[in-house]
C-alpha cells in the first residue's frame, strides 16, 4: 500500500470519510485522546482516580471506566471532572 499523507494510509485502513468503519475509527480515537487527556490531568494534579471521584462526587469505578474509554460522558459531567482538576473545558465546533 503506497499511502502519501496520514489521510491517505486511513483512507485505505478504514475508509473514506462518511463510512460507517472511518466514523467508528474516528469516535473511538476520540474517546482515547479524551481518556488520556484526563488520566494526564489527574496525575498532574497529584490525585487518584479514587481521590478525584471523591472529590466530584461519583466513584472511582465511574472514573477508571472514562480513562478506559469504557463510559459515555455527558457534558456536564466532562465539566465536572476537569472542573474538579482546577481545568476548564473549552469545546470548538469544526
Amino acid at each position: 500500500m503506497a499511502c502519501e499523507t496520514f489521510d491517505d494510509l486511513l483512507n485505505a485502513e478504514y475508509g473514506e470519510h462518511g463510512t460507517k468503519e472511518r466514523d467508528q475509527f474516528e469516535t473511538e480515537a476520540e474517546t482515547f485522546c479524551l481518556a488520556e487527556c484526563l488520566k494526564e490531568q489527574r496525575r498532574l494534579a497529584g490525585l487518584t482516580q479514587e481521590q478525584l471521584a471523591a472529590k466530584i462526587g461519583t466513584k472511582k469505578s465511574y472514573i477508571s471506566k472514562i480513562e478506559n474509554g469504557h463510559a459515555d460522558i455527558q457534558l456536564s459531567t466532562l465539566f465536572r471532572i476537569f472542573g474538579g482538576l482546577g481545568k476548564r473545558v473549552s469545546l470548538s465546533v469544526l
